[in-house]
């Protein structure tokens, strides 16, 4: 059984290692948005750009309000 499994399976396996690299990249991805370091850097940087006079503080709020938002729903995410 082993040996007929390897001979079908192996003509997929560079299909498998695709999948698999793209399940990795999406990880580290979720990892780096969920960092707390990235976090405070998007905000500092927001809090800069509207203290240059670059960005309304309306826009600043709304950046804001959108990392916000993308962080509760990764919880939420997680949590199911």
């Amino acid at each position: 059984m082993g040996l007929i499994s390897l001979i079908f399976g192996w003509p997929l396996a560079p299909v498998q290692g695709v999948i698999r690299l793209g399940e990795l990249i999406q990880e580290q991805i979720e990892r780096e948005l969920r960092d707390p370091a990235v976090i405070r850097r998007q905000l500092e940087e927001i809090e800069e750009r509207a203290a240059y006079g670059e960005i309304s503080e309306e826009e600043a709020a709304q950046a804001v309000e959108r990392i916000f938002e993308q962080l509760a729903g990764r919880e939420g995410e997680e949590r199911r």
